[in-house]
């Protein structure tokens, strides 16, 4: 069983309540591992690169907001934080203020966003894109459509009622989606993220690793994962923003990265 915030490989699957005999459940936990060392070719995702160029040609109405950066000029990076706030997030957010750099929360409702209410106000202050990690960070793809939709509804009305407005990105707990995800995602208003690069903080609180893993693996449009949850991750932040910098990256929000496209809810975008 993985730890709460593991996030595996993003992959549709089926909801079942049937147990499986231990053979097939060993055949199973063995095409799982394979899925999160290699990914799922069955999932159905869209890339940056893409949603900018059809935001060109959109109406300008229908655009996205620029920031102060273009991406299809710039050689952009979105850095994420999941499953926050917790008592890490405001050293965390002092280090992006002094850094200038924006990043995109994919906040947990239950004993995060009802814990430090003050933090999610303080992001979307100092100019980050507050997002959704679900309510209390179920996986979508294992419950039954009543249950998914509560944990989809009760971040966005528990951030709309901090910050004046619902958010419109969704990261589902451990990337695992699938088709009634999508529709219900779409239904409310939500754009799935998922992500290019992981340190897989979940594992380590070795800073300097942390660090490393991101630097070594993020490309142009690369979509971080972090968590502000482990001690070890905020630390290896002011290391990964310095180096990728000097490599000639910008920051931006996961919304600055896509514009003049815009995410379009019900879909996934990675």
């Amino acid at each position: 069983m993985p730890p709460p915030h593991t996030p595996a490989a993003a992959c549709k699957t089926r909801r079942t309540s049937k147990r499986l005999p231990r053979t097939a459940a060993v055949l199973a936990a063995g095409a799982a591992l394979a899925l999160a060392l290699t990914g799922c070719a069955e999932l159905d995702t869209t890339s940056p690169s893409t949603v900018r160029e059809a935001g060109a040609e959109a109406k300008a109405a229908d655009r996205g907001k620029f920031g102060t950066v273009d991406c299809r000029k710039a050689k952009c990076v979105a850095l994420t934080f999941d499953a926050g706030p917790s008592e890490n997030t405001p050293r965390l957010l002092k280090i992006l203020k002094d850094e200038k750099v924006p990043a995109t929360f994919f906040t947990l409702g239950k004993n995060h966003i009802e814990k430090y209410p003050e933090l999610v106000k303080r992001m979307d202050r100092e100019g980050h894109e507050v997002a959704s990690h679900t309510w209390s960070h179920k996986i979508l793809t294992k419950i039954e459509p009543d249950e998914a939709r509560r944990e989809l509804e009760r971040p966005n009305e528990a951030i709309e009622k901090l910050i004046g407005k619902k958010p419109t990105l969704m990261r589902p707990p451990q990337g695992r989606t699938d088709d009634d995800v999508n529709k219900l995602s779409k239904e409310l208003g939500l754009s799935e993220v998922l992500w290019t690069v992981t340190a897989k903080d979940y594992t380590t609180n070795d800073s300097k690793l942390i660090e490393k893993r991101v630097i070594d693996q993020t490309k142009r449009d690369g979509i971080i994962l972090l968590h502000d949850i482990y001690k070890g991750t905020v630390p290896a932040v002011p290391g990964v923003i310095s180096e990728l910098k000097k490599r000639g990256y910008v920051f931006v929000t996961v919304s600055q990265l896509l514009a003049p496209g815009k995410a379009e809810p019900g879909k996934v975008y990675r």
